[in-house]
C-alpha cells in the first residue's frame, strides 16, 4: 500500500511558478513510477508527467513539454513537478499517481495509488 499526499499548489499570476511535491509512504519508493495528472472543472483528467523509478526516464504530456519538469528525490519518499511559464489553461487540481514498476504511461487506469490532489490556479 502507498499513500501520496500533494503539496505546492496555490495561485499564480500567468508567466509565473510553481513547485508541486507528492510525498509517499512505503519503503520501496524507487519501485513505483510516478505520474502527474491533472483535472480543469468540467474536462476529463490529463496525464502531464511521467518518471520511471529510478529518475531516469522522463515522459511529457506535449502541452507542458519545455516548460514543466518532472524529478524524484528516492531518499525523501517524494516526487516533484516544477512548472514554470504558467497560463491560465494550466488551472486545475494536479495529483500524483503510483504504478508498480513498468513502463512511463499516460493512462490513468494503469496507476494503483492516487494522492488526493492540489489546487493550482493561474491567473491572467
Amino acid at each position: 500500500q502507498v499513500q501520496l499526499v500533494e503539496s505546492g499548489g496555490g495561485l499564480v499570476q500567468t508567466g509565473g511558478s510553481l513547485r508541486l511535491s507528492c510525498a509517499a509512504s512505503g519503503r520501496t519508493f524507487s519501485s513505483y513510477v510516478m505520474g502527474w495528472f491533472r483535472q480543469a472543472p468540467g474536462k476529463e483528467r490529463e496525464f502531464v508527467a511521467a518518471i520511471g523509478g529510478s529518475g531516469g526516464s522522463t515522459y511529457y504530456a506535449d502541452s507542458v513539454k519545455g516548460r514543466f519538469t518532472i524529478s524524484r528525490d528516492n531518499a525523501k519518499n517524494t516526487a516533484y513537478l516544477q512548472m514554470n511559464s504558467l497560463k491560465p489553461e494550466d488551472t486545475a487540481v494536479y495529483s500524483c499517481a503510483a504504478k508498480f514498476r513498468g513502463y512511463l504511461n499516460s493512462d490513468p487506469r494503469r496507476y494503483d495509488y492516487w494522492g488526493q490532489g492540489t489546487h493550482v490556479t493561474v491567473s491572467s
